[in-house]
């Protein structure tokens, strides 16, 4: 049993932490949507203003606010995150359902597709997918999410060969119902909460590795506010002493991490069976 569920309020603080992050990340995209598109504008009379009350991030070399191309930048990461990050529980849920009901010849080349993608280096995977799919944030989408399915893959096969040979489904056997009925019908049910938990736990993953790839210049413009490119333009400008430039966006970048992380933890634990009695 879990330390983290000892006592009558506990629960009720995981709730807590859940509930914040929560917010924490809705205020970001509804701030998003709010900040208007003219601070992205250049304006060449507020050049590399340090932080202040007019500018709570401070401007960058081009004048631009740098609270407002965070915000959006973090509203990009947020929507390929989550695109990405559905694309992989999908593969992953296709992939683990099939390894466990239909046969040893699918288990081993399931496996065998997990392996080859576990045994490539990540980023290098991610950067060759993209190209393939030809740069952009199409490009990235698919790079990220094609990389990050293979785990959860593992633990829904895991999951399904647990309850595969249940009374229900053996029911639905005797009755004649095909593979493709009693893993749509029964088995998909079953799994779908640690499903959701693993989408939940992979997205500041995705985010991150978003992160990376246009930190590396990969797919996207510069001109696109996205956290990546401004921490890689802001390396340029760091040794000058704007400091700025890369401590607020960074920051915010691993504070949204780690709501999403939080969120998915505090549910895991949650909803894990032998928690479900406290």
């Amino acid at each position: 049993m879990h330390k983290e569920l000892e006592g009558p309020n506990a629960r009720k603080r995981m709730m807590g932490f859940v509930a914040f992050s929560s917010l924490l990340i809705v205020a970001i995209l509804i701030l998003s949507f709010l900040l208007s598109d003219s601070n992205l504008r250049l304006n060449a009379a507020s050049r590399n203003l340090p932080p202040s009350f007019n500018h709570w991030f401070g401007t960058d070399w081009l004048g631009r606010d740098m609270f407002t191309r965070t915000i959006k930048g973090l509203r990009l990461s947020l929507a390929v995150g989550a695109f990405a990050s559905l694309i992989s529980v999908f593969v992953a849920t296709i992939m683990g359902i099939c390894a466990a009901t239909f046969g040893k010849t699918v288990d081993a080349i399931v496996s065998w597709i997990i392996d080859l993608f576990i045994g490539m280096p990540h980023l290098v995977f991610m950067v060759l997918i993209c190209f393939i799919a030809g740069g952009g944030i199409h490009g990235i989408v698919w790079g990220v999410s094609l990389t990050h399915w293979t785990s959860l893959a593992r633990v829904v096969r895991s999951e399904v060969l647990q309850i595969k040979n249940a009374e229900y489904i053996q029911i639905s056997k005797s009755y004649g119902k095909s593979a493709w009925f009693i893993a749509n019908k029964h088995i998909l049910p079953a799994v779908f909460p640690q499903i959701m938990i693993g989408f939940l736990l992979m997205f500041p993953h995705v985010i991150l590795h978003e992160a990376a790839l246009t930190f590396l210049g990969f797919g996207l413009s510069p001109q696109t506010p996205a956290v990546g490119i401004i921490l890689s333009e802001a390396m340029n400008h760091i040794s000058t002493g704007k400091w700025w430039l890369v401590l607020f966006p960074g920051l915010l970048l691993i504070i949204v991490i780690k709501s999403f992380d939080n969120i998915g933890e505090q549910l895991r634990i949650l909803m894990e069976p032998a928690s479900s009695h406290e």
